[in-house]
C-alpha cells in the first residue's frame, strides 16, 4: 500500500544562483518538495533544473523588499502544504564608501532584503512549525557579522542583525521540536562580489569556496539541529575565533584592508548575494 504521507516541504530564498541554488539542490536530492524564490526570472529555470520525478520543485519570482510580495509568497507556500524547512538565504550588499558611492535607496534596499524580509518571513512561517512541533530553520549569516565593515558598512551591520536574531530565536524555540541554525560563510564563489562592485578589492579578487560546499555544510548542520556552522578555509575559521576576542578597532582595521577598492571609485555597486 502506497504511503499517503506527503514529502517534506522546504522554502529557499535567494535561490536562483549561488548558495541558495545549491541549498535548493540539497533539499531536492533529499526528497523534499522545494519552493525556490528570487527576484530574477532565472529562478523558474533553476527550479526546472532541479525537478525530479515524484517531487514538486517550484520557482517563484518575488521581490522580498516589497512586503506585499512577501505576504503573497507566504500564502503560496501555505497552499502547497505544511512547511518543514525554511532557508532564509536571500541577501544583498553595496560596496564602496557609504557617504560617497551609493544612494540611500540602494542602502535601504539592503536593509529591506537582509533584515526586514528575514524578520517578515520568520514571523509568518516559524509559528506554524511551532504549532506542529517540528521544523528546521537556516539563516544565512556571514563571517561579516563579526566585525564592523568599512566599504560594506550596511551589509556587515545587516549580517550582524541576522546572526543575533538567529541566536535569539534559537533560544526561544529550544525544546519545541524546531531548531534554528546560522550558516556563516567566508568568501564564496558567487555573483555577490561582482554585483556589489567589489571585484577590485583584495577580498573580491581573493580565493573563494565553492557554493555547493557551503550549501552541503549548511544543510547538514540544519538537519542535525546545530546552532552554527562556519564555512571556508582554516584562515576564515581562525578569523571567527579571533573575532570573539579582538577589539573592534583591530577588526575594523583588518576588514578595511580586505574591502578597500584598489582603484579609486572601484567599490561602487550594489547587488544580490
Amino acid at each position: 500500500m502506497l504511503s499517503s504521507i506527503p514529502p517534506p516541504l522546504a522554502l529557499v530564498t535567494g535561490a536562483s544562483t549561488g548558495i541558495g541554488f545549491e541549498l535548493a539542490r540539497e533539499f531536492a536530492e533529499h526528497d523534499f518538495d522545494v519552493v525556490l524564490v528570487a527576484d530574477e526570472p532565472e529562478v523558474v529555470d533553476a527550479a526546472h533544473r532541479l525537478s525530479r520525478p515524484g517531487s514538486r520543485v517550484v520557482g517563484v519570482r518575488a521581490d522580498l523588499t516589497v512586503p506585499a510580495e512577501v505576504e503573497a509568497l507566504v500564502a503560496r507556500v501555505g497552499e502547497m502544504g505544511a512547511l518543514t524547512a525554511l532557508a532564509l538565504n536571500a541577501g544583498a550588499g553595496v560596496g564602496g564608501e557609504f557617504t560617497e558611492e551609493s544612494t540611500v535607496d540602494e542602502q535601504l534596499a539592503v536593509v529591506d532584503l537582509n533584515v526586514r524580509s528575514t524578520v517578515h518571513l520568520a514571523k509568518s512561517l516559524v509559528p506554524g512549525m511551532l504549532g506542529r512541533a517540528h521544523g528546521r530553520v537556516l539563516f544565512t549569516s556571514s563571517i561579516a557579522a563579526l566585525a564592523p565593515g568599512p566599504y560594506q558598512s550596511v551589509y556587515n551591520a545587516s549580517k550582524s542583525f541576522v546572526q543575533s536574531f538567529a541566536k535569539a530565536l534559537r533560544a526561544e524555540v529550544a525544546n519545541t521540536g524546531v531548531t534554528v541554525t546560522s550558516l556563516m560563510p567566508g568568501p564564496t564563489d558567487t555573483a555577490f562580489f561582482r554585483r556589489s562592485g567589489q571585484l577590485d578589492t583584495p577580498i573580491g579578487a581573493g580565493p573563494k569556496v565553492d557554493p555547493a560546499e557551503v550549501a552541503r555544510a549548511g544543510f547538514a548542520a540544519m538537519m542535525a539541529g546545530r546552532a552554527q556552522v562556519v564555512t571556508g578555509s582554516l584562515l576564515v575559521k581562525a578569523q571567527v575565533l579571533l573575532g570573539r576576542v579582538l577589539p573592534d578597532r583591530v577588526l575594523v582595521a583588518a576588514h578595511k584592508l580586505l574591502t578597500r577598492p584598489r582603484v579609486s571609485g572601484g567599490g561602487r555597486g550594489a547587488g544580490r548575494a
